[in-house]
C-alpha cells in the first residue's frame, strides 16, 4: 500500500479515544528534554499550547519542529534563563534516564545526568503549574537502595503551595501501544488545586476487555514509500544469524555446536519480533545485534517500523540520520500509552471536577515507607492515593 500522506494504522484509531475539549484558552505547557516529542504528541493533539520546547539534540529538535510547527530551543538547560519562563499551566518532559537504567550500573543522584533532573525541578519550582508530568525509566525507583525516588518526591512536594506527587509503572502494552515497554510516570499535581489525580488503567491484556496490539497488526500496510522506510545495511553473516532464530526469539536460540553462534550478554542481542504479539522494549542504541530484527525477513527493522511500533503515526517524519532516528526513537514516551493521562488532566484544566482537600495525602506521600510507595507504583489495581491517605495499614489492601 503506497503512502497516502496521512496516517492509516492502528495509530489513528487509537488516537479517536483522545478527547478534544473545547478550549477557552488552550492550557500552555513547557516542555524540557523533549525528544523528538512523543510526550508532547497527545497534548499537542488534544489542543494543548507549547510555550517553551527545550531539546539539546539538533536532529530531535529539527524533528519536533518538522511535526509541531513550534520552534525548539536547543540551549543546554543549564543555559537556560530560568528568570524569563514563560507561564505555564502544565510542564512535561523525560528527564535524562541513563544514571536510572537498569541495563548498566547505576549511579542515580550522584551521576551527572541524574542531577539534570534538578533544572525540570527549578522549572516547575519558578512556573508553579497546575501539573507537571515526568517520564523515566524503571531504575528511578530501586536507584540508590530506593532514596532516589524519595528524595524526587520530596524535593518537587517542597515546592510552594506543594505538590502531590504520584507515581507509577506503566507497561504502555496495557495501553494499546504493540510493544512491552516498562516506563515511570511521575504526575504531580499543585495541591491548592484540589484535584486528585488517578493514574488510568490498561484496557489491553488477555484480563482486560481488549486483547494487546500485536506488532503484526502493527507493521502491516507498510511498504518502501512511507517515510523513513529505508532498509539497514547488514553483513551476510548477520542474515544468517538471523535465520536461525525464530519468532519472538534472540541470539540464545542458536546452540553453541553452530558455527554462526553468538555469545550475548543482554535478551536485546538480536531479538527478532514474533508478529502475533506485541514487540519486545525498542532501545535508542547499542552495538551489532541490538538493532531490533524483523520476522519472518531477515533484517534489521526500518526506522518507519520502529516509529509504529511506538505508536507514532505515518505522516510524523523524523530527520537525521538512520542510526540518530533510532535514537530519537527509542527514547521516546509512546505517544498512544499517554493518550489516557492526557484525558485524565484535561478534567484539571477544563475546571471540571470536584475538589478535594490534598493535604493529608501531601503528608502521606511524604512519610509513606519506601516499600509501600513501589507496591503501590507497580499495582495492576487503579489506587486512589487519597482514599490510602490516613490509614492506619494501607498496606493490607495489597497484601
Amino acid at each position: 500500500m503506497a503512502f497516502s500522506g496521512v496516517d492509516n494504522s492502528y495509530v489513528s484509531e487509537a488516537l479517536r479515544e483522545l478527547d478534544q475539549p473545547r478550549w477557552r484558552t488552550a492550557p500552555k505547557v513547557i516542555s524540557l528534554f523533549a525528544g523528538c516529542g512523543g510526550l508532547d504528541l497527545p497534548f499537542h493533539l488534544a489542543g494543548y499550547r507549547s510555550v517553551l520546547v527545550n531539546e539539546f539534540n539538533v536532529d530531535a529538535a529539527r524533528t519536533f519542529e518538522r511535526n509541531f510547527g513550534v520552534k525548539v530551543n536547543t540551549s543546554p538547560i543549564e543555559d537556560i534563563d530560568m528568570k524569563s519562563l514563560p507561564n505555564a499551566d502544565l510542564v512535561i518532559g523525560g528527564f535524562p534516564c541513563q544514571d536510572f537504567s537498569q541495563i548498566w550500573k547505576r549511579p542515580g543522584l550522584k551521576g551527572t545526568r541524574g542531577n539534570l533532573y534538578t533544572y525540570f525541578l527549578e522549572v516547575v519550582g519558578r512556573t508553579k503549574p497546575k501539573a507537571f508530568v515526568a517520564e523515566n525509566v524503571l531504575g528511578i525507583l530501586t536507584a540508590n537502595g530506593g532514596k532516589a525516588i524519595n528524595q524526587i518526591i520530596a524535593d518537587f512536594s517542597a515546592i510552594a503551595p506543594g505538590y502531590v506527587v504520584i507515581p507509577k509503572i506503566y507497561n504502555f502494552a496495557d495501553y494499546g501501544v504493540p510493544q512491552y515497554r516498562q516506563r515511570v510516570l511521575l504526575v504531580g499535581v499543585r495541591v491548592d488545586t484540589g484535584y486528585n489525580f488517578v493514574h488510568p488503567i490498561g484496557s489491553f491484556g488477555t484480563d482486560k476487555s481488549k486483547p494487546h496490539r500485536s506488532v503484526g497488526l502493527a507493521l502491516s500496510g507498510l511498504d518502501k514509500t512511507f517515510p523513513n522506510q529505508e532498509l539497514m545495511k547488514i553483513q551476510p553473516r548477520t542474515v544468517e544469524i538471523l535465520k536461525r532464530i525464530g519468532a519472538g526469539g534472540n541470539f540464545s536460540d542458536i546452540p553453541k555446536s553452530d558455527p554462526y553462534y553468538v555469545k550475548g550478554m543482554i535478551s536485546h542481542v538480536y531479538r527478532r519480533i514474533d508478529p502475533k504479539k506485541p514487540s519486545m522494549t525498542l532501545i535508542a542504541g547499542g552495538g551489532g545485534g541490538t538493532w531490533g530484527y524483523h520476522y519472518p525477513q531477515p533484517r534489521a527493522l526500518t526506522n518507519r517500523e520502529r516509529a509504529r511500533i511506538q505508536s507514532f503515526p505515518d505522516d510524523f517524519v523524523f530527520e537525521g540520520s538512520f542510526g540518530e532516528i533510532r535514537r530519537q526513537i527509542g527514547n521516546a514516551v509512546p505517544p498512544v500509552g499517554v493518550i489516557p493521562i492526557v484525558n485524565q488532566l484535561n478534567q484539571l484544566f477544563l475546571n471540571d471536577y470536584q475538589k478535594n482537600d490534598l493535604t493529608e495525602l501531601y503528608r502521606t506521600m511524604l512519610s509513606m515507607p519506601t516499600k509501600l510507595k513501589l507496591a503501590l507504583a507497580k499495582s495492576d489495581h487503579k489506587v486512589d492515593w487519597l482514599c490510602l491517605s490516613g490509614r492506619e495499614h494501607p498496606e493490607r489492601l495489597f497484601g
